[in-house]
């Protein structure tokens, strides 16, 4: 190898050793410009190691993590920072980023999507073919890893795995590779970011946990079955939603990625993993995990899935668990499919009958012995102590003790509460939200008898808990009921939008089947995941965005089985501009929050229809040359740019005037001091030729709506056609205006084509 210094090219890489105090090294993140890579270097790991090696009187072969080649151009390292600093110097560097830490967003679903059959009842589709073309679908998994030994990985029926496949199953002390199968076709696990955080100091310790890409915690597993899993008869969560339990694409292949870790998911191990996924050949990028806001050029799964998506590869990502507070969104990058959450229509009834007579409904997944009919005592503070929260040690045993708890939810977790009633003495607990949560009621598997009940419900029992002399409460217990109307509900912990990355994009694009899913578990950890419930189960009842984000994932795979050729955006067009926004009573979807109707900002263009998405007529098509349009137009500097799209000769000659001239299929209408906004959209012919669409617009009275022209002829398939929609606010429209919401929606008597619009009059930060 030549040495550095008789290189010019180093020249600007050689850096003064750094012989200060020692600071506490953390990991870093270091894009590179890819095409600076002296050609005496054989790989750019050389590169990037002996870079490394200039910065340190003492080099350390552990320094460098990650050396990303598809996903991103660069590492990521362990470096104190002064050595960032002076990294960033560098002219071949473009960036240096620290690590970031993202979090998960923690069957009957089938069935409520009209998925009986993959694709039975799907008309005009070949059932064979499609199911053939399905087991050539790979979806990627970035999550917790798996539990291989589930059923829901059975490969009996599946052909050989296909050729296209370039990953592979590790080997690890709790993990054998021939575990994997012709289902279950990839596991891998990344912790070098984890690692480094836990270590501290820049000094590997040894973690409790295994480098594997076992399943510990369930998440990863719950996440991957209900996007592919198989069939399983008989499955349930200790005989709550008993029945078949089945991914939405039961023949396509999943590949696991462990990502996540006790303390989080580290932005070096997800980047990582995405870069052997785009490698491994995988068609669909499954995540369910997600931070807070950042510009693009700072958000490593924006960054990572821009490549994907370049290369093909639909992602799905959840929209996060932080609703209803408005502006709380994650994963809005507009290649991304941002997924909310609703609820499904099965139940868990549960009953709190009260001393005075009065029997209030509620939620449960409690399956031990019940407490019997007979009424005992309701703790509840009359004053707003931390003991109303139960909150670890805030109970007085000789208060409780063999008693019904009254816990507000919020702060620590619903079936931590649970396992505080019960280690206080007592044998019951009411759950009751309070006004962040409102009417919404999510079951849990507590270690007692327990019964979740809305904020309304909760008041009153609060009410009588704190004046009644003696109050008494008595739990039953009612099972799996189904129908259940109205559905689905819009979760309240589904995240909302606005975008603020990007305000001209709306957010989320859909939801998904969200709250109190059935799926397969980690044998590994109890149902609650607290240390200490011991219950084993093959499946558990989960509730998040987390849950909804694989639902897509599935439905995006069965829709790629179909269409191989349709792109990631024309598959993201076919959902949204599909979904629908009345529920099992035809009536407008609601929100959970108080039970109000629900609007774009919590449930983007509505629930997803995956039996209308596999023929949606007319779809929003957009090239990596649109979306790199789109960057250049949101004011970051080439630099920026080109951290995202991963190529030396961006110009950002071409910009929109406006980010929202993205070819989108749904609108953000932002005002401000503009009293009209004119966008042009193209769609593209995916039904039949010689087919005609006519506009119908929906709007509020204070906007005025045109769209040139009105109606749109295909002569062929294929054909692509453009309309302009100018939308004019009405000059007595108050700049305090609220968010208002409406739609455009080209149709025939065969298709409906969708979308949102929300109009907003001022920053939609504020």
């Amino acid at each position: 190898m030549v040495s550095m210094a008789s290189s010019p090219f180093f020249v600007s890489f050689i850096f003064p050793v750094l012989c200060l105090t020692v600071a506490a090294k953390k990991t870093y993140i270091v894009h590179m410009k890819h095409q600076d890579k002296p050609p005496f270097f054989e790989t750019h790991h050389d590169w990037y190691s002996s870079s490394l090696q200039s910065l340190s009187a003492t080099p350390s072969d552990q320094s460098l993590l990650y050396s990303y080649d598809a996903a991103f151009y660069g590492f990521a390292a362990s470096l104190d920072p002064e050595q960032a600093e002076a990294l960033s110097k560098s002219d071949s560097v473009l960036g240096v980023f620290e690590d970031t830490i993202y979090d998960l967003h923690t069957t009957r679903t089938p069935q409520f999507l009209g998925l009986d059959s993959e694709f039975g009842s799907w008309v005009g589709h070949n059932t064979q073919q499609l199911e053939q073309a399905s087991r050539d679908v790979i979806i990627g998994v970035l999550d917790t890893g798996v539990w291989p030994e589930s059923k829901s990985f059975d490969d009996s029926g599946l052909p050989e795995v296909p050729s296209k496949w370039r990953g592979e199953c590790e080997s690890a002390p709790d993990f054998n590779p021939k575990l994997c199968n012709k289902k279950l076709i990839g596991a891998r696990s990344f912790s070098k970011g984890y690692r480094m955080a836990s270590g501290g100091g820049g000094i590997y310790k040894k973690s409790k946990e295994i480098e594997s890409p076992r399943d510990r915690d369930g998440h990863g597993t719950h996440t991957a079955s209900t996007a592919a899993g198989s069939h399983v008869g008989n499955a349930s969560l200790l005989g709550y939603a008993s029945g078949t339990a089945r991914g939405m694409a039961t023949h396509a292949r999943v590949a696991a990625y462990k990502v996540c870790w006790e303390t989080g998911c580290f932005g070096s191990d997800i980047l990582a993993g995405m870069d052997h996924a785009i490698q491994d050949g995988v068609d669909v990028l499954s995540m369910s995990l997600g931070g807070g806001s950042a510009p693009y050029y700072r958000d490593t799964i924006a960054i990572g899935t821009f490549t994907a998506m370049e290369k093909g590869i639909f992602v799905s990502c959840s929209a996060g668990n932080s609703g209803p507070t408005k502006a709380s969104l994650a994963n809005v990058a507009p290649w991304i499919m941002t997924v909310g959450a609703g609820t499904l229509d099965r139940d868990f009834p549960a009953y709190a009958v009260l001393g005075n007579k009065i029997r209030y409904n509620g939620v449960s997944l409690y399956s031990g012995r019940g407490m019997g009919g007979k009424p005992v005592g309701l703790v509840y503070s009359k004053d707003n102590s931390s003991s109303n929260l139960c909150l670890a040690g805030s109970l007085d045993p000789a208060l409780v003790r063999r008693k019904v708890v009254l816990c507000d939810k919020g702060t620590n977790a619903r079936v931590e509460k649970g396992a505080v009633v019960r280690d206080a003495g007592g044998i019951g607990m009411i759950l009751a939200n309070t006004p962040v949560s409102g009417e919404e009621l999510v079951a849990d598997s507590h270690l007692l008898p327990a019964v979740a009940v809305g904020r309304k419900v909760g008041d009153l029992i609060r009410q009588y808990a704190r004046t009644d002399s003696n109050p008494t409460a008595a739990l039953v217990f009612g099972g799996t009921v189904l129908d259940v109307k109205p559905s689905p509900v819009v979760a309240a912990f589904s995240s909302r939008g606005p975008n603020i990355v990007t305000p001209q994009i709306l957010k989320p694009d859909v939801i998904g089947p969200g709250v109190n899913i059935l799926a397969a578990w980690s044998e590994a950890i109890g149902p609650t995941g607290l240390a200490k419930d011991t219950r084993k189960t093959m499946f558990n009842i989960m509730s998040g965005t987390s849950m909804s984000c694989p639902h897509i994932s599935g439905l995006a795979a069965l829709i790629k089985a179909a269409h191989p050729e349709w792109s990631p955006s024309v598959i993201k067009s076919a959902l949204m501009t599909t979904a629908y926004t009345r529920d099992n009573t035809n009536s407008s979807l609601r929100d959970a929050t108080e039970g109000s109707l629900s609007n774009p900002w919590a449930h983007g263009a509505g629930h997803v229809d995956p039996q209308k998405a596999l023929s949606p007529g007319l779809v929003y098509d957009i090239s990596t040359e649109d979306y790199i349009t789109f960057l250049c137009s949101l004011g970051y500097t080439i630099d920026h740019v080109k951290n995202i799209v991963k190529r030396p000769n961006i110009t950002c000659s071409r910009k929109f005037n406006d980010p929202g001239e993205l070819n989108y299929p749904s609108f953000s209408v932002l005002f401000g001091n503009k009293r009209v906004v004119r966008y042009t959209r193209e769609l593209t012919n995916v039904g039949p030729a010689r087919s005609t669409y006519k506009v119908t617009v929906n709007g509020p009275s204070t906007v005025a709506i045109s769209v040139r022209p009105r109606a749109l002829t295909f002569r062929a398939v294929g054909e692509k056609k453009r309309y302009t929609v100018a939308f004019v606010a009405k000059s007595w429209t108050s700049p305090m205006a609220k968010p208002e919401f409406g739609s455009i929606m080209w149709g025939n008597a065969r298709n409906q084509v969708k979308s949102p619009v929300s109009f907003s009059w001022t920053s939609l930060s504020d």
